[in-house]
């Protein structure tokens, strides 16, 4: 069992550092957009132009994800392009993946470009979860 605690908080303050959510949306959304592309022609509605950019894009948006949970850094150029990959991706990619794929690689990007790094945790939320703060805030 302590192991496996050791384990959740390492990974635990992984995420805290970098915008974890955001990578992991807008590679899901690359993803899901190549799933899409193998799909047979009774339900393709567009393959895009010349069909490579329909390949092209969805993989660059599943970098663009990797990229931004393991290097936080450059996360404001990855995200900016993570948009402009994912709205690029409905004229190339089957509707953008049948939207899905699109709004996920524009919902990740977007938590992406807000995250702050310097930002303080947020010890009320814990402490509300934990029971403590009902006596802080009041609440029976």
């Amino acid at each position: 069992m302590g192991e496996r605690a050791g384990f959740r908080s390492a990974f635990r303050r992984w995420r805290a550092d970098r915008p974890f959510w955001g990578g992991v949306l807008l590679a899901l959304g690359g993803a899901e957009i190549l799933l899409t592309m193998k799909a047979s022609m009774k339900v393709v509605l567009h393959v895009g132009m010349q069909g490579l950019a329909g390949y092209l894009l969805p993989a660059l948006m599943l970098l663009l994800g990797l990229l931004i949970l393991f290097n936080p850094a450059q996360r404001l150029f990855y995200s900016i392009t993570g948009v402009l990959v994912s709205l690029g991706s409905w004229p190339t990619s089957n509707l953008g993946g049948f939207f899905v794929g699109l709004l996920l690689g524009v919902a990740g990007s977007s938590l992406a470009f807000g995250w702050l790094p310097d930002q303080e945790p947020r010890r009320r939320r814990r402490r509300l979860r934990r029971g403590e703060g009902a006596a802080v805030t009041g609440v029976q």
